[in-house]
């Protein structure tokens, strides 16, 4: 109503002066000015702008950085231009954990357990004398106990992703390996499996050691898969062996759904990915449709794909340990392929192509002495004099 009266106002005063365009300008100015309401809350809208000392202080540049990174994570009503433009792709999505739940101790509690050690410690003279002399040892098992307990889930994590693990068996979705697998080779257990250390496939021709820690009342799964295997499909896998049902950490009492079979890299296809994954079962799983023929050693009925099997049974399993290693040909392969398989063994070489060579000039300049071998016949250079 103001704006319109003070229109009305200048039209008056553009009439009397003879000013009939302006007044006529003032008027269409005034009704582009109108503008219709939000679709919803404007930013910020919800703050006194008029007592901002009132306003709660961020204290810390940390607690700043988390309060701004919740608030662009923050759904709202409008777009911008780069959103209305861009489409979405896959990377543009964060993956899932599908993992175990994890209840992090309080920090508080954390320091206060550390404070107490620290002074038990202080009130030790043996320590602080190795200390002052540098005799002080930690043994290496209490340093791996308490790294498996606090960092060792994160960095078995940082490892399969540098190594694909989840990217080919887990599109768009990772777990942190909460349960500590070890699995040990040969009868003295010389052979360990940790992460992405190199085996040969004579080292793992038999069947491994598996431990874990477990309640007595638990159920699990454990597979064995190669995603760089199979010989007809890429996004296919080979099983290797698959338990299910194990009561404990005790392998042996669990459903052989498809027998243990030593790794078979053909030769030329440099080193494959042997995962282990451990899941953990909420009950018993009716494994009918996933068993195979004992024995099985046909490759059809060994093609396998770990996100089918996790998709029919997510309900009841959710992975929890991991461990992987990597693997090249070596003779031990062309037995398998023959005795176990019955087949022809797969090679992989590569086809020098040719040496290409320009076209010969009759006078070359620039270039050497022999410049006549690259276009000789024969494949063993003469050295003349030329």
């Amino acid at each position: 109503m103001a704006l319109q009266r003070t229109v009305a106002r200048l039209v008056h005063i553009g009439t009397d002066l003879g000013v009939k365009n302006n007044a006529r300008h003032f008027k269409t100015a005034a009704v582009l000015c109108r503008r219709s309401a939000p679709l919803g809350p404007m930013p910020n809208e919800d703050i006194d702008w008029k007592n901002l000392e009132a306003l709660e202080k961020y204290c810390s540049y940390t607690r700043y950085l988390r309060i701004a990174e919740e608030a662009s994570n923050k759904e709202v009503w409008w777009k911008t231009y780069r959103k209305h433009v861009e489409q979405k792709s896959d990377k543009d999505f964060k993956p899932v954990d599908i993992g175990l739940p994890h209840c992090r101790p309080s920090r508080l509690k954390e320091v206060r357990e550390r404070r107490k050690v620290m002074k038990e410690n202080k009130k030790n003279p043996e320590l602080e004398r190795d200390a002052r002399l540098r005799t002080f040892r930690i043994p290496l098992d209490q340093v791996k106990q308490e790294w498996e307990k606090t960092n060792g889930p994160y960095h078995i994590q940082r490892l399969a992703e540098h190594y694909g693990i989840y990217r080919d068996l887990f599109p768009m979705a990772y777990f942190v390996p909460r349960v500590m697998l070890r699995v040990a080779y040969g009868d003295d257990s010389n052979a360990m499996v940790h992460y992405g250390n190199h085996l040969s496939p004579s080292q793992a021709s038999s069947a491994p050691h598996i431990s874990f820690e477990a309640e007595e009342n638990s159920l699990w799964t454990l597979l064995l898969t190669s995603p760089d295997e199979h010989l007809q499909d890429g996004e296919q896998e080979y099983v290797h062996w698959l338990v299910g049902n194990i009561h404990g950490n005790a392998v042996c009492s669990g459903d052989v759904l498809a027998h243990y079979v030593t790794p078979f890299p053909a030769k030329g296809t440099g080193f494959h990915r042997y995962v282990f994954i451990l899941f953990k079962q909420d009950a018993a799983v009716d494994f009918s449709s996933d068993v195979r023929p004992d024995p099985c050693y046909s490759l059809q009925q060994r093609s396998f794909k770990t996100l089918d099997f996790y998709r029919k049974h997510e309900d009841l399993i959710t992975p929890a340990g991991l461990a992987f290693f990597q693997s090249q040909w070596d003779n031990s392969v062309t037995s398998t392929f023959h005795t176990l398989f019955n087949m022809r063994e797969p090679l992989f070489e590569y086809d020098q192509p040719p040496v290409y060579h320009p076209p010969q000039k009759k006078y070359p300049h620039g270039q050497p002495l022999r410049y006549m071998d690259r276009y000789r016949g024969g494949k063993e250079h003469t050295y003349g004099i030329y």
